[in-house]
């Protein structure tokens, strides 16, 4: 492909990104993927270079273009060479008079206000860059230092025991370890709200929005005599939990849920959690710098949305726990609405409830829980608090 072919066909999947984002479609990666297994004539230079530009466009614009093309041309107001490009032969259409031409940016105009005070403007740039890739070692089976000899150009994490920090673009997916159950991919702020709960031998524990299960295998593996319940209302993701636990060599169970009769379908363990997670479903604000078109597919109605949402699993977990239990509450976001306000919310229904400092070493103090951020502990960014049942 010619610098121009590759400037067009990103452009061409910039404009899938944009309706995808806007009908909650597959995420920017799958569209890659999907777009180049149809177009075998690219060579791999050419699939990492057109990859590239997609996703340096989509981090360029914060607001959802209207077209792949304006997002292109936001790029290249900045890139005299990809300017040129446009007009020649397999390229991008030569610039017309008035072109619509996105704005640049890196937080969406509505969501400014909606960040917690502790981002300011400073911080804003860490929330685009790339992210490193961390892995989490079973600790069950391995230790870290063990595990660490075994990666090209590998680190252990600041802040979890458990993390081992990788270059953005390793590949660990044909590792001999994984394969053997000797660690997982999880970012390191991740860990830390596992680390959070802090599990222990013997403690019945309810991770209430297991997903595919990430939290759910790390606390195994810190407490592999906890009895651990992981449950979801996603089928399809749920799924993914039993192969993991079975590579992993963990005892988990899994439940799936059907909204809104959660309550009567774990009836059975009502009042009796040690531990309720809430790791619920948000914004995703706090993941930019992994899925930067997570800022083109939020809108205030799904906003409004997820906050609802949140206030409800709260609300489930504090009938699910026993007295004296705690919830733990996390959100990828850093927006206050899902982190401090939720938890400002939830006791002012239950002003009984009582606050308990949250045992990270990382973060800042946001309301009653901790904030962690890409610029201040080079973390993915997340809310996390722990509220106590009153005896």
């Amino acid at each position: 492909m010619t610098p121009a072919a590759r400037v067009q066909a990103a452009i061409e999947i910039l404009d899938e990104v944009i309706a995808s984002a806007r009908d909650d479609g597959p995420p920017a990666d799958t569209i890659v993927t999907r777009y180049f297994k149809t177009r075998r004539y690219a060579g791999s230079k050419d699939r990492r270079a057109v990859r590239d530009l997609v996703f340096r466009a989509i981090r360029a614009v914060a607001e959802r273009p209207v077209s792949g093309r304006a997002a292109m041309l936001a790029l290249a107001e900045s890139d005299a060479t990809l300017l040129n490009l446009f007009g020649e032969a397999r390229g991008p259409e030569a610039l017309g008079d008035n072109e619509a031409v996105a704005e640049r940016g890196t937080v969406p105009s509505w969501l400014g206000a909606e960040l917690s005070p502790l981002v300011g403007i400073e911080e804003w740039p860490a929330l685009l860059e790339r992210a490193p890739l961390d892995l989490r070692v079973n600790v069950a089976r391995v230790s870290r230092d063990a595990l660490l000899p075994q990666f090209e150009g590998a680190e252990p994490t600041r802040l979890s025991p458990w993390g081992i920090r990788l270059p953005s673009d390793s590949r660990v997916d044909d590792h001999p370890a994984f394969a053997e159950g000797l660690f997982e991919v999880q970012d390191e702020g991740s860990q830390l709200i596992a680390l959070a709960c802090t599990p222990l031998g013997g403690n019945k524990v309810l991770d209430l929005c297991a997903g595919a299960g990430g939290k759910a295998l790390a606390l195994a593996a810190a407490a592999p005599d906890a009895e651990i319940l992981a449950t979801d209302s996603n089928r399809s993701r749920l799924s993914k939990l039993g192969p993991r636990a079975e590579r992993a060599g963990a005892l988990i169970a899994v439940r799936l849920v059907n909204p809104p009769h959660e309550l009567d379908e774990l009836a059975d363990v009502r009042g009796q959690a040690d531990v309720v997670l809430v790791d619920a479903p948000c914004s995703g604000s706090g993941t930019w710098r992994r899925n930067p078109e997570g800022r083109w597919r939020l809108t205030p109605e799904r906003l409004d949305r997820v906050v609802a949402l949140q206030s409800r699993l709260l609300d489930m977990a504090a009938e699910l726990v026993r007295p004296g239990g705690r919830i733990v509450y996390a959100v990828c976001s850093l927006l206050s609405r899902e982190g401090a306000g939720q938890i400002q919310d939830f006791l002012s229904r239950r002003s009984s409830w009582i606050v308990e400092e949250t045992p990270i070493a990382a973060g800042r103090l946001d309301h009653v829980g901790k904030l962690l951020t890409p610029g201040h502990d080079g973390t993915d960014g997340f809310f996390v608090a722990r509220l106590v049942r009153p005896c």
